[in-house]
């Protein structure tokens, strides 16, 4: 541990970021999760969202004080069905983004969340909600993960509204009178006007989670709750044992009403009906899948293959379509990976394999031929969805270094060239070189 963060011990502050899809990916693997990603979804219908089978929910909306104060009560009831799930409480500022992420996340069964955060939840499982709180705010790795997902000028904004609220703080301290056995009355100035107030406040954006765990649907409010809030119960379904077991397919279903009835609480309706939200779901990333299907079919391939070289000594090109033959080299690689085997991801590949090369030995040799197109075609089919999958991770990544580069040095370089050069007053005035010498000659 290095010497800065060794004596950093409350650490600097969070900076917004942005609701998007791309940056919630990012966080997940700067965080060392794999196998997931975020994605934005603009229904709640079935045909919508099941397809994608979600892990969580992320709720995102424009927050308004009153909202704020007006749920405050349905938190107050101690359910002991939610002691059992991982809750956080929100104690710093701009930190709703990668707070809502974690209540969602360290509520998943079977992911892989890597070593830190398995360490993390380990550490904080028996801690109270606001202890949780405290902790997400004094872990190193999960700010640090956070703020490389900021613009600069959040970070610079986030450090100096952080200096301005410590020096307030410190000239009240110090401007606060002695203590004296006499009470001072003091007149209360006239609040301002509601309206006033909301033209002075800036937007303030809250994440809300949504996950099932441990037989329940649970509503994860980190800046207004004291403990989650139980949705409702999901359907139990009959285990290999005979017992019934609840199931997390559905759940949806579930979570389907009350998210309506929060969108309509929060949002509005008619004419006031506030359009400035979005809703992103935890899902499994694609990639992991695709690539697992196209390395089955590379070994496919050569097991095939093998047994057409057995059955067929002379050769077997011609026994299949000559237009398949031609494609199978560039079929089984991708822009990442060449036609060689390559990596899996998925735990029970390599059991898969052997039943598979095990029914390809018991395989007929008139079978070889449409066995070997029908895995090039597959093939195929395989790589256009590991290219897709690829593409997108590309322009995610572009839209990261796009988002946090630091403009500023440039900008202000070239203004000041602009300066030295006499050109900054021509080009502020919006007029061209022409327009200047006919106003000389005139």
């Amino acid at each position: 541990m290095s010497e800065e963060i060794a004596h950093n011990l409350v650490g600097g502050p969070f900076a917004v970021v942005e609701s998007d899809p791309g940056v919630f990916t990012t966080l997940i693997q700067k965080l060392g999760v794999h196998g997931l990603e975020v994605t934005e979804i603009y229904d709640i219908e079935p045909w919508a969202v099941d397809h994608l089978r979600p892990l969580g929910l992320i709720f995102c909306y424009i927050s308004s004080e009153t909202e704020e104060s007006s749920n405050d009560e349905a938190y107050e009831l101690d359910d002991p069905d939610a002691r059992s799930v991982w809750f956080a409480n929100q104690l710093s500022n701009d930190a709703c983004a990668s707070l809502a992420l974690l209540n969602v996340l360290l509520n998943c069964p079977g992911v892989d969340l890597g070593p830190r955060l398995d360490e993390f939840r380990a550490d904080t499982e028996h801690m109270s909600s606001v202890m949780k709180g405290l902790a997400v705010t004094n872990a190193h790795f999960l700010r640090e993960a956070h703020n490389s997902l900021a613009r600069p000028a959040d970070i610079r904004g986030a450090t100096h509204a952080a200096a301005k609220s410590t020096l307030e703080s410190s000239k009240r301290q110090l401007s606060k009178p002695p203590p004296t056995k006499k009470r001072k009355l003091t007149i209360p100035r006239k609040p301002k006007p509601a309206s006033a107030l909301a033209e002075d406040a800036p937007d303030s954006y809250h994440f809300i989670g949504y996950v099932p765990a441990h037989g329940h649907v649970w509503e994860l409010d980190g800046l207004r709750a004291r403990v989650p809030l139980d949705v409702g119960a999901l359907e139990p379904t009959p285990g290999p044992s005979g017992s019934a077991q609840p199931s997390t397919d559905d759940w949806m279903a579930v979570v389907r009403p009350a998210l309506r009835m929060k969108m309509a609480r929060v949002l509005g309706a008619g004419e006031r009906a506030d359009i400035r939200y979005n809703l992103l779901a935890l899902v499994r990333a694609p990639y992991g899948p695709a690539s697992d299907a196209l390395e089955m079919r590379k070994r496919e391939r050569a097991a095939i293959e093998r047994r057409l070289g057995e059955a067929f000594p002379d050769g077997w090109a011609d026994k299949v379509d000559p237009t398949l033959l031609s494609a199978a080299d560039s079929a089984f690689s991708t822009t990442l990976r060449p036609a060689s085997y390559g990596r899996v991801f998925a735990s029970d590949f390599a059991a898969r394999k052997m039943d598979r090369e095990l029914e390809i030995l018991d395989m007929p040799a008139r079978r070889l031929p449409s066995a070997w197109e029908e895995s090039v075609r597959a093939a195929l089919s395989d790589k256009v969805t590991v290219e897709e999958e690829i593409a997108k991770s590309m322009n995610v990544h572009t839209e990261h270094v796009k988002r946090t580069w630091d403009y500023e040095p440039f900008i202000r370089k070239f203004v000041t060239c602009l300066h030295q050069e006499g050109l900054l007053d021509r080009a502020m005035s919006g007029k061209s070189g022409r327009e200047d010498a006919r106003e000389r000659d005139a």
